[in-house]
């Protein structure tokens, strides 16, 4: 299983009707409803919004509608190939101008559907893998030590807060925890603080 690592658009263009399709990164059904939301206020003169979604770990929630389209020509199309990808954490919506030629169902279905592919032929994923925070707090001069380490274990600096101190957050794969407390204990000489 995938999961989306940043916002992708792509459009295509069906007897005049625009197709935007955007992914979005989303990993619970309220940030669909959000990303859903988000897409509306930046398209105020489209004539639908549509979305299918898939979150949870398994990639097992879903959520898609039509927006006034006809039942199941819009969302569930575009649902259908977004299930096949093996993406989870992600909405897609789809917007709409109307270009003055009426589709069809089956020219729906294929227009959403088309729409759906093109964004997640653009998007960006990576394999979907528990993540963990670490706080730590050392001294300065085992920070250019540390961010060699960090970089090493795949580790990603998520907050940074100087004083007498270097306070950081990091966030790194779940499996690879035990082995960073090793390397940082063995940098500090047990003189970096991790919580």
């Amino acid at each position: 299983m995938y999961t989306l690592i940043e916002r992708a658009e792509a459009e295509i263009i069906v007897k005049k009707s625009r197709f935007i399709a955007i992914a979005i990164p989303a990993s619970s059904l309220e940030e669909v409803k959000k990303a859903v939301e988000s897409v509306r206020m930046e398209h105020p003169e489209a004539n639908h919004v549509v979305h299918a979604a898939v979150v949870g770990k398994a990639g097992t929630l879903y959520s898609s509608s039509d927006d006034k389209e006809p039942k199941n020509t819009a969302g569930r199309p575009a649902l259908e190939v977004l299930k096949g990808r093996h993406i989870t954490n992600i909405a897609v919506c789809i917007v709409r101008y109307f270009g003055g030629t009426l589709l069809g169902t089956g020219g729906l279905v294929k227009a959403y559907g088309d729409s759906c592919k093109a964004v997640l032929d653009k998007v960006k994923t990576e394999e979907l893998v528990e993540k963990t925070d670490m706080e730590l707090l050392m001294d300065y001069s085992y920070l250019t030590q540390a961010k060699r380490i960090f970089q090493e274990m795949e580790a990603l600096v998520v907050e940074e807060e100087y004083g007498t101190a270097v306070k950081l957050k990091i966030r790194l794969i779940k499996d690879k925890e035990e082995e960073m407390r090793h390397k940082l204990m063995d940098l500090g000489q047990g003189r970096i603080t991790i919580r």
